[in-house]
């Protein structure tokens, strides 16, 4: 069920550049290839529908999975790969810039398959298996979270009870959380920001709410391009640590007098409201990187505004009550997703092959797993570190015998 099926050859040369630019699923791959350790089982995914998730599916699938693929945000989804998937044999349910019904009707077909392997990005899936079709799961042995956003939701249904099967919480990998959130989303928001807006970003006010490892990343690429950066924060460690890195700290309500850009990167809703709007330059520039589009009040805005009109493709003007023009970046959606073409090619090789190896854990450990979440374990990480550096063609130290018996000492 994809948009165009004509599109396949588009799509197919752009798997094939990032194939060529990710060594550890080509790696992975081969082996699967010879393994087939996912045959007779299907896999139910739910990530951003670019090339990069394109090829890991194909890796998936090379190991014998049946794939059943959607998107997990509209905006995300390129058809010409959803396409290209769809041609070489894969089960996809996507297109760009989906209704919210036709959204959840790509997800539901997902589910229906009755998987056995959850792999997602931002908890839709797992949400909706235990909650609309919670007869499949028997069938499921696990699954993997990418996102923090997802850790979140995947934390507050074990608290309560009500997690049905154990989850590997992938974004808490080091080789995924230190790499993935830091420079991958720090180089993607940017170039989402500067390729959608065509302005400097030298000299200006970049304001970055939430300091995490995602946050962390955007303030980094913000102060490398010249900007003066201000993080907002509700955690006094984190605000702290942003204050010792250098960055202004302020509350969001003087942030928005000074702001240029404003980048939100929390995980959490509401973020920047309608007495931030008020407060903004005219002109001030909005965008959101965090999972959901609850962050940026879009919806206060398109209720509210005097005016609106497209400014530029994927930019939204809106104007209030006081004269001045809010803009708004890829509909309050994740810019780096949907005005962009994601995270580097080299950056979602070491999450998506962190994600694969997860999988293949679970599957490979079935009957002993009792936990609900569950770490990524340690001997992946180092694995998919040693294996990257060696790409790379870095050689490091080893501990001798008598190193590691002083240590243990």
């Amino acid at each position: 069920m994809v948009r165009d099926i004509k599109l396949a050859p588009s799509g197919d040369v752009k798997i094939a550049w990032v194939k060529a630019n990710m060594p550890l699923l080509r790696t992975l791959e081969a082996e699967f290839e010879k393994t087939k350790p996912f045959s007779g089982l299907k896999v139910a995914l739910s990530v951003h529908l670019e090339a990069k998730t394109a090829y890991l599916c194909k890796v998936l699938a090379a190991g014998g999975a049946e794939m059943y693929i959607t998107g997990s945000n509209p905006l995300s989804t390129q058809d010409d790969v959803a396409a290209a998937l769809e041609a070489a044999g894969l089960n996809v349910y996507a297109w760009y810039n989906a209704t919210e019904a036709e959204y959840e009707e790509h997800t539901e077909a997902v589910i229906k398959a009755a998987p056995n392997v959850i792999i997602d990005d931002g908890g839709d899936l797992v949400h909706l298996i235990h909650t609309k079709y919670r007869e499949l799961l028997p069938n499921v042995i696990g699954g993997c979270e990418e996102t923090t956003t997802g850790i979140i939701r995947l934390q507050a249904m074990a608290a309560r009870g009500e997690l049905e099967f154990p989850m590997v919480m992938v974004n808490n990998a080091d080789c995924k959380h230190l790499f993935d959130n830091r420079y991958g989303t720090g180089q993607s928001v940017w170039d989402g920001i500067n390729r959608t807006t065509n302005l400097i970003v030298a000299g200006k006010y970049a304001v970055v709410a939430g300091y995490g490892w995602c946050g962390k990343g955007v303030a980094m690429r913000a102060k490398g391009l010249g900007a003066k950066v201000i993080v907002t924060e509700i955690d006094p460690i984190k605000a702290l640590e942003a204050h010792m890195d250098g960055f202004e700290v302020m509350s969001m309500n003087e942030a928005a007098k000074l702001g240029d850009f404003f980048v939100t990167v929390t995980g959490c809703r509401d973020i920047i409201t309608s007495a931030d709007f008020m407060n903004m330059k005219d002109g001030a520039i909005c965008c959101n990187a965090g999972h959901f589009d609850v962050e940026v009040d879009v919806a206060w805005l398109r209720a509210n505004a005097v005016k609106s009109a497209i400014a530029r493709n994927n930019i939204i003007g809106y104007t209030l009550s006081n004269g001045k023009t809010i803009n708004v970046l890829a509909e309050g959606r994740l810019v780096n997703l949907a005005a962009g073409d994601g995270h580097p090619a080299e950056i979602m090789d070491m999450s998506f092959a962190i994600q694969a190896l997860s999988a293949l854990y679970l599957v490979q450990n079935k009957e002993k797993l009792t936990e609900k979440l569950i770490d990524v374990p340690r001997e992946i990480d180092l694995r998919v570190a040693s294996l990257l550096l060696g790409f790379m063609g870095i050689k490091i130290d080893s501990l001798t015998d008598i190193q590691k018996e002083y240590l243990g000492t």
